[in-house]
Formats: C-alpha cells, structure tokens, sequence
C-alpha cells in the first residue's frame, strides 16, 4: 500500500489538502476498513461520505459520495489517504483467507444464506453476479424515485447518493452483462431528468449523474454489437428524453444521441 503525504499533496489542490488535512486532524474519517487491496472509510462532513480507495501497483483509484467535482481528490479522500499513510490499516483479508481453508461448504452456504437474506444490497450483488435475471427500469426508477423523496425538504438541495447503482451496474459489467447494465444506467438518467425540477442545489453533481449514466449506457450499448434494429430501440430510449419536460437536461441528451450514432457508424 505504498502511500506517503507528499503522494497525496500531488493528488490534490493545496486548499483542498490542507482541509483534508484539517479533518483528519478533527478525527472525522471513521470506519476505516482495509480488505487486500481495497480500503473504505466514512467522512464527516456536513453529512456522512463514503469513500473508496483502490491500490493497483503504482496506480490509486478514488471514489467519494460527495458533490466535489473540482481538480484532483477531495478533502474526504485526503484524509482518508492521510489516515492510511500515518497508519496503514490491518489487512482483513488474511484472517478471512484463513477461516475459509477451514470452513466446510455446507457451514459457508448457510452464511452466505443467511447473509443475502439480511442485507437487500448484498443480495442484489450477488444476483448480479451469479444470477440470469435482473429488475426491470421501471423497478429501478422506483428505487431512484425512493431517494428523492427521502431528500425532498421540500426540495432536494443536497447530493443524493447514486453510489449503489452505479456500482451494481459495474457488476454487470464486470461479468459481461451489458443489457443489465444499461438498464440501469437507464433508469438512473431518466429518473434524475425526471426529477430536475425537485433540485434546488449541488447542480453539477446531478449533471455529472446524468453524464455518467449515459456514457455508460452508450458503452454498453456498442458492447452488444446491436443489429440496426436493435440500435434504433437503445437510441429511441435516449431520443425521447430530447423532448422531455421540462426541458432542463435536453440538449445533454441531444449531444449523446449525436455522439452514440456517429460511434455506431463509424
């Protein structure tokens, strides 16, 4: 795990590293967790953040659930990053590889029961992952639709976290799922354009919602090698969010139309 301050100071703005710094300083990371090469952490800050640190090699790939959206990493980041450079963090993962040499298959199939069945998220994982089936968009745009009520106040002025979707997408993905993938990509651009006129704050986060999800999606889509058929329905789906009201996010969806067809055509 081969981090030190000045790697960090290089990753961001020197703002942005001393108020890192500064909450590092304040104790605000908690539950810092380390499993191989993967550690995640929360962040105080005017809410609870998630932040994810990926350690390949020499490279450090960073997530974070807040609305930042400026150069490099994020005060939460840096000071998670800082925390695991003063103190590298113990890894989980060889206590766990040594428990498993030692269980039976029957004893880790009652687990992993037990566990799917208390935690929704993780089940939806592992559906992903081992399953054939998956939601529909409707069904995941109910979901989406879940958290901008629960944020509504009586609108919703702060980053909701899409974190979850994007990372079951990513499952799909991972396991050469493509259309399962885009359907939730799908669900998430078309349930954030459908709420836009409940957002009254942290505009870019949302716009950077948007654009994810419909990169992705086009992604996914090329993936599949669609006949001419087959793209016209996938690039009917982004067409007839051009014409959507109100029309806060039509030119967005225009320009991926724009940019889906001509990687199509090339």
């Amino acid at each position: 795990m081969n981090v030190d301050r000045k790697t960090v100071r290089n990753r961001s703005s020197d703002a942005v590293f001393d108020r890192g710094e500064t909450y590092r300083e304040e104790g605000r990371v908690r539950e810092l967790d380390r499993f191989d090469d993967l550690v995640t952490a929360t962040v105080r800050g005017s809410t609870l953040y998630d932040v994810t640190i990926e350690f390949g090699g020499q490279s450090i790939d960073t997530q974070c659930t807040c609305p930042y959206d400026g150069g490099g990493d994020c005060k939460h980041v840096v000071a998670v990053l800082l925390d695991v450079a003063a103190t590298p963090p113990q890894d989980e993962s060889e206590d766990i590889e040594t428990v498993l040499d030692d269980v039976s298959a029957n004893d880790l199939r009652a687990f992993v029961r037990d566990a799917l069945a208390e935690h929704s998220e993780l089940r939806e994982q592992f559906l992903a992952r081992f399953g054939d089936d998956h939601k529909s968009v409707d069904a995941y745009r109910e979901e989406i639709a879940q958290l901008f009520e629960q944020h509504a106040d009586p609108v919703v002025y702060e980053a909701i976290d899409f974190s979850r979707f994007f990372g079951l997408a990513d499952q799909y993905r991972d396991h050469d799922r493509h259309l399962a993938a885009a359907t939730v990509y799908r669900a998430v651009f078309e349930e954030v354009d459908e709420k836009s006129n409940w957002i009254d704050g942290a505009y870019d986060h949302y716009a950077r919602t948007i654009q994810r999800a419909l990169d992705s999606y086009a992604d996914c889509i090329l993936a599949t090698d669609p006949t001419p058929e087959e793209f016209d329905t996938y690039a009917g789906v982004l067409e007839a969010r051009t014409t959507t009201e109100p029309p806060i996010n039509n030119e967005q969806f225009r320009r991926e139309l724009d940019n889906l067809e001509e990687r199509y055509n090339e």
